[in-house]
């Protein structure tokens, strides 16, 4: 259910005095509240895919990562949606030997960093990891 179709639903109950109008209205309104428009929007955002920073993408090229390699795009979104599920909103995401951090909010990385690079770093500002 898209967001226009939850509105309609909602706008299209009628108020009505008396129990059994408003027995009614109370069915309805759970049928439009219950999960439609959070699981309609949920299904939306598993399809997505995540976004890269003009900084990961510089940091891409500068490491020399390559993210068509071993499903590693799949991967990374998976990571996504896992913290996602989990209410994260900056998390840091290893895939193999690669360490991506992502806005999970905005579904956008914002920086990558290669194996040979994560040796004595310190990741900050982030509240999950997720390891994939």
């Amino acid at each position: 259910m898209l967001i226009s179709e939850y509105l309609a639903a909602r706008n299209s109950i009628s108020v009505s005095t008396g129990t059994a109008g408003s027995q009614n209205l109370n069915r309805q309104a759970e049928t439009a509240d219950n999960g439609g428009f959070a699981e309609a929007l949920r299904d939306k955002l598993q399809g997505r895919q995540v976004e890269f920073s003009g900084h990961a993408i510089r940091r891409l090229e500068s490491r020399q990562i390559d993210v068509s390699e071993n499903d590693k795009m799949e991967r990374l979104n998976r990571g996504v949606e896992l913290a996602a599920e989990k209410g994260s909103e900056e998390s840091l995401i290893l895939v193999d030997s690669t360490a991506f951090v992502v806005s999970v909010k905005n579904n956008r990385v914002i920086t990558t960093v290669s194996a040979d690079d994560l040796k004595g770093n310190v990741f900050t500002n982030i509240d999950s990891t997720v390891i994939i």
